[in-house]
């Protein structure tokens, strides 16, 4: 069905409602040019780019957080490593604080005696107090009052299985 009329349409007319009509159908309708439409697809542009572009910088932040945790997680991993390795004259026990000392010749060495047990005079140098962690990880005296979430949560969900 087309028009066959001298007007400027020369396609098939719209016969639904006005609504719907893929033109405007109305002279009281705005007309919809070339510029209008650019300026609309360019708002658009706009629009879908902020809007990507601070999406991007959550993940971007989120990576950065992620990175910095598992810089933590490696050095944790380290120092833990190396504290199983300095010497113990006695069987380590889970959940009980050994304190760490260095002697003169740079070894070192966990004793049961705190500073204040050898009257704050040690025979070595103190080099701090851990905590054995049921996990093998050890935790220092000093951290040991401000546990992260991260850990109490995956304690908790490792509990539960």
């Amino acid at each position: 069905m087309s028009n066959s009329g001298s007007g400027r349409y020369k396609g098939e007319r719209h016969h639904g409602a006005a609504r719907n009509s893929p033109y405007p159908v109305s002279r009281l309708a705005p007309p919809i040019d070339l510029v209008d439409m650019a300026r609309e697809i360019e708002q658009a542009d706009n629009m879908v780019n902020t809007r990507v572009s601070s999406k991007l910088q959550v993940i971007a932040d989120q990576i950065r957080g992620l990175q910095e945790e598992a810089r933590q997680v490696l050095q944790e991993g380290s120092r833990d490593q190396e504290l199983h390795r300095v010497e113990c004259s006695f069987k380590r026990v889970p959940g009980h604080i050994y304190h760490l000392y260095q002697k003169e010749d740079g070894s070192r060495y966990f004793s049961m005696l705190s500073p204040e047990d050898w009257n704050n005079t040690p025979p070595h140098a103190y080099c701090g107090s851990y905590m054995l962690g049921a996990d093998q990880s050890w935790t220092a005296v000093e951290d040991l009052g401000r546990e992260d979430d991260s850990r109490q949560l995956v304690q908790r969900l490792l509990n539960e299985e």
